[in-house]
């Protein structure tokens, strides 16, 4: 390869990529059709010897690409995703918001946006490699069907919007977010000044001893990364079952130096069909789960009917985490009665009383104008004894000023522990089986041992 790449730097014709991208695509498709397929990693090298050869026979070359980037980039545009691929595949990048051809702008994981470098040729190249990457979830982009909604893998969600709900001459729209790409831990969260050490504690021995958890925010506020840590930190013996719309993100499934499965995990995912009678939704899997002896029971997202069944199975006793969209912990109950509604017309204080039994603790996330997310309230909903309710703020986090910076703004703010839990959820705890050192530190306050 070396000897090619200094013929090729001084003796190749430069054309524009796309222009050495047909001539390539016309040459591999004609005489060696067959690796082109959905087992190309299988024939990785095998193709970019062939593209490597086409480049050298022809003597083509593009202004900036070295020989070896330029067959890395051919390559990536035939068999991969384009220049999307490294996007996709990085620890770094959380979302990718494709707004058109090229407008492309990636979200990082420390929070910052910014546009890429490179973007499509054409508009018809996007559409192109979005269609190759919904593909994957056997998904059809076209004029029928131009909203789809798909998945690249377990923890990659793809939305897209085609022609004519955008305009032809923008290619495509889509919405591509990497769920947790760093794979975040407790230490993570408290360096990165998500939360305290004491809040996360809190968090996670709440839902082991029993309690249900509702976790609330805007999208992209980071309810899916901390949910799925909580999740991980359930004991091995504890049996998980979870319930994903449309496609996986949770991986929580735990193995051993020698590949045995230490822990108990379901992973389930709803699957939609043109015949309603064949679909299987949320609601449905967890009517399916509460007979399949789970400790935890995770719904993904509440966002219609199948919020009734989520406080139903919390209130008979299982642990149930969920998230749902909603402004502040308050609130977040008034959002449940409003989706229960959609499954019974019941009376909104008897679904109030309903979904404020089943989901003690609410926990809100925000993600802040710094671009940092915080867990900006944890809060219990008690129980008085005339059957009142009264909402507890735990925990919370102070903005005390927005501090406007050269580069974007600053927020200020100082996390602050308001109260202790009730005597009803002590109660509770101790009933559950919390050792009686570890709920006096609760409220005591400070790490947990």
């Amino acid at each position: 390869m070396n000897n090619a790449s200094l013929f090729f730097e001084a003796e190749s014709i430069k054309k524009t990529l796309s222009e050495v991208l047909k001539g390539v695509q016309e040459y591999i498709s004609r005489k060696y059709s067959s690796l082109i397929s959905d087992k190309a990693d299988e024939q990785k090298e095998q193709i970019k010897l062939y593209i490597s050869k086409y480049l050298l026979d022809y003597r083509l070359g593009v202004e900036g690409y070295s020989f070896e980037n330029l067959v890395e980039r051919i390559y990536s545009e035939m068999a991969e995703f384009s220049f999307l691929t490294k996007f996709l595949f990085s620890k770094d990048v959380e979302e990718i918001n494709v707004n058109s051809w090229k407008d492309i702008k990636i979200t990082y994981a420390t929070g910052d946006i910014r546009p890429t470098k490179e973007h499509f040729s054409s508009p018809e190249h996007a559409l192109d490699v979005i269609r190759r990457l919904l593909h994957k979830s056997g998904m059809i982009l076209d004029y029928s069907q131009p909203i789809i909604r798909g998945h690249l893998s377990n923890n990659i969600r793809i939305t897209v919007f085609g022609n004519p709900i955008i305009d032809k001459d923008k290619g495509v729209a889509a919405s591509i977010r990497i769920v947790n790409p760093q794979k975040l831990e407790r230490k993570d969260f408290v360096t990165n000044g998500t939360s305290t050490a004491e809040m996360l504690d809190f968090l996670s021995l709440i839902l082991r001893y029993g309690v249900s958890i509702c976790v609330t925010g805007a999208t992209s506020s980071g309810k899916t990364t901390i949910m799925s840590w909580l999740l991980s930190t359930s004991p091995d013996d504890k049996r998980i079952f979870t319930i994903e719309n449309g496609c996986r993100e949770f991986n929580l499934v735990k193995e051993d130096e020698n590949g045995n499965i230490v822990n108990s995990v379901v992973h389930t995912a709803t699957k939609f069909c043109d015949d309603i009678t064949q679909n299987i939704d949320q609601e449905k899997l967890l009517e399916f789960a509460l007979t399949s002896n789970p400790d935890i029971i995770c719904v993904g997202e509440m966002k219609s009917a199948e919020a009734f069944a989520a406080q139903e199975a919390a209130r008979t006793g299982h642990a149930v985490i969920t998230t749902t969209h909603a402004n502040s912990c308050e609130s977040t109950y008034h959002r449940m009665v409003t989706l229960c509604k959609q499954k019974y017309d019941i009376n909104d204080q008897t679904l109030y009383n309903l979904v404020t039994e089943a989901f003690p603790i609410v926990m809100f996330v925000k993600k802040l104008e710094d671009n940092t997310r915080k867990v900006m309230e944890i809060t219990e909903c008690e129980i008085l004894p005339d059957g009142s309710r009264k909402i507890r703020t735990l925990f919370r986090f102070n903005v005390k000023e927005n501090r406007i910076l050269e580069n974007g703004v600053k927020v200020i703010g100082e996390f602050e522990r308001v109260s202790s839990i009730s005597d009803g959820l002590k109660k509770r705890l101790l009933e559950n089986g919390m050792p009686l050192k570890t709920l006096n530190q609760f409220i005591v306050g400070g790490e947990i041992n």
